[in-house]
């Protein structure tokens, strides 16, 4: 059996003047959840669609399982679920008769259609399969586009905001599902939320622009930044008369609570070592280490840098 893989090369797409996408690339393979990150605009629609038949590309080669989608539509989508954009299912149909329909394409009989909608019923908490789609909610129908596209058990998974419109208790259920196909399916993801991305992706494409700005997994991404500030802990408040001692050293003092305080600094191994030093001679200190960078940081400094060039 062909391990499951998504790839692009040098993929771009333009309409006239504008380009949509610029010459990306990457490729992933085996099993797990990547992260396509960007605000709308950044081009990660066009990927997907490109990957999905829905477009073709100005330039470049999109495969899925090992097979060219232009070349050969039907085969490279053959064991791939998608979800694109914001798609309805049909409002005359009952939930069971759409996700019917969506078995019938696929070439599965009756038996394991129902049997598949019953194990997507459980998992995705689907509404009532005799309910006309045209009476659910934004949400019900998102839960139902989504139990179509897990229907026949695909190995790659291609997802474009798969929790938009959902409410936060229906994020979580979908979130709890994602985690629990990734340990054997390939899913490439794309998002705008942060914290989504965080929760459920090993690894993460930052796109702006039509461009990649950088691509590694989510402990990867962070390492590449350089974290400037600090949280420190004393085991009582500070003194305000302390803090002129910090000058030369903190370029912003941000307290936490009334004894823990986030020094803004240069970044530097020697800059954090002076100020533990500093620190020592303040007060007791509970605490001493460099904030956490969280994927937001990460992705507007690489956003920053992009603009700055731009200027």
């Amino acid at each position: 059996m062909t391990e499951a893989s998504v790839e692009v090369v040098d993929l771009s797409k333009s309409y006239g003047e504008f380009v949509a996408l610029d010459g990306v690339s990457f490729r992933y393979a085996g099993s797990g959840a990547i992260g396509y990150l960007g605000p709308n605009g950044a081009g990660k629609t066009t990927t997907l669609k490109l990957l999905t038949h829905l477009l073709r590309p100005t330039r470049g080669t999109a495969r899925l399982n090992g097979v060219d989608v232009l070349e050969r539509p039907k085969e490279a989508l053959w064991d791939v679920g998608t979800v694109i954009e914001t798609p309805e299912p049909y409002p005359s149909m009952t939930v069971a008769e759409s996700l019917q329909l969506v078995g019938e394409f696929r070439g599965l009989s009756r038996e394991v259609v129902a049997d598949r909608i019953r194990s997507c019923q459980e998992r995705l908490d689907l509404p009532p399969l005799d309910r006309r789609t045209s009476r659910l909610s934004k949400g019900q129908r998102q839960r139902v586009v989504l139990a179509a596209a897990l229907l026949p058990e695909p190995s790659v998974l291609l997802l474009d905001e798969p929790t938009n419109g959902l409410d936060p208790a229906e994020r979580v259920a979908v979130r709890n599902v994602l985690l629990d196909l990734k340990k054997d399916h390939l899913i490439l993801m794309s998002s705008h939320l942060l914290q989504e991305v965080t929760e459920i992706c090993d690894r993460v494409i930052f796109v702006n622009r039509g461009t990649i700005l950088a691509q590694d997994s989510v402990a990867g991404i962070a390492a590449r930044f350089r974290v400037t500030q600090l949280d420190v802990e004393f085991s009582a408040p500070v003194a305000a008369d302390a803090w002129p001692r910090f000058e030369g050293l903190v370029t912003k003092v941000v307290p936490l609570d009334d004894r823990r305080y986030r020094l803004d600094f240069d970044g530097s191994d020697e800059g954090r070592a002076a100020i533990l030093r500093r620190c020592l001679e303040v007060g007791t200190v509970l605490s001493f280490a460099r904030s956490s960078l969280t994927l937001e940081d990460a992705y507007l400094k690489l956003v920053g840098s992009v603009g700055s060039q731009g200027k």
